[in-house]
């Protein structure tokens, strides 16, 4: 299922001098960056979230607009250090790092990138729970449970599956579909997540599986399953979002202290 960009593509190493005008590529911000990136594929592996080589988190390169960080082509989540991830920018040359990344990866995380610039990072699964409800009628979320109010309003149906993005078209028609979206359901696909910081992609990705996986449980009883009022879901959503971004550092905090612990090799 991987595809690789390919050297007819543009998507060649070329010297870090390219962006002479831009600040180190080894800044203490840079770093502090590709760290949380890689905690958080660590963490989506051990949390079922990985599916072989596939799937893809970026992020922008800190003080760097027109650069982003992704994972390489080959390496499971489980695999990904901080040091294993490349910085390409939107023309798809790999400014540091060595390989290249999965085609499909640029050609949406870079479109997603340069088009939203609210979406500093962008997390790409075929998580299961999520993804199940994308290939079923209707929209994937009841909101019935309480993890599942934290995305009231936020999302969006993105019904035009094409098959594999692999050109820039592809990737400009996914830009332009999420309009204010944060959270992209990709029909027949996977489940695109969209905010302002790592943690906070992060911190959306997990909830929202945990929300899937509630509601597949229910669903599979039998029973009606019912959605709470709409009054509520808007004011449990709003008093959520309130603390979404302290919350979300916290969460990140504590997968990169689980990961000290256990496979620090991450950092590295």
């Amino acid at each position: 299922m991987a595809q690789s960009l390919g050297k007819n593509s543009g998507a060649e190493k070329v010297p870090a001098s390219a962006h002479s005008n831009t600040p180190a590529l080894d800044s203490a911000a840079v770093q502090a960056a590709r760290v949380d990136l890689a905690a958080c594929f660590r963490m989506a592996a051990r949390v079922g979230l990985q599916e072989g080589i596939c799937n893809h988190f970026s992020a922008v390169v800190p003080d760097y607009d027109d650069l982003f960080l992704v994972n390489p082509l080959g390496r499971a989540f489980g695999e990904v250090t901080a040091s294993s991830l490349l910085v390409c920018d939107f023309h798809g040359s790999v400014i540091a790092g060595d390989g290249v990344p999965e085609a499909t990866a640029f050609f949406i995380h870079a479109r997603l990138h340069k088009h939203i610039p609210r979406a500093r990072a962008a997390f790409h699964t075929h998580m299961p729970y999520a993804t199940a409800l994308t290939m079923t009628e209707g929209e994937p979320l009841i909101y019935a449970g309480q993890s599942a109010l934290k995305f009231y309003g936020r999302t969006l149906v993105d019904n035009d599956y094409n098959g594999l993005a692999l050109d820039e078209a592809e990737g400009d028609r996914i830009a332009a579909a999420t309009g204010n979206a944060d959270i992209i359901f990709m029909k027949h696909h996977g489940v695109m997540v969209l905010a302002d910081t790592i943690a906070e992609a992060w911190d959306d990705l997990y909830y929202l599986e945990r929300a899937c996986q509630v509601q597949v449980l229910a669903m599979s009883t039998g029973r009606p399953i019912l959605p709470v009022d709409r009054e509520t879901a808007e004011t449990t959503c709003r008093q959520m979002m309130g603390e979404k971004a302290e919350s979300a550092r916290l969460h990140l905090e504590s997968i990169k202290r689980q990961l000290d612990a256990e496979e620090p090799g991450y950092r590295h």
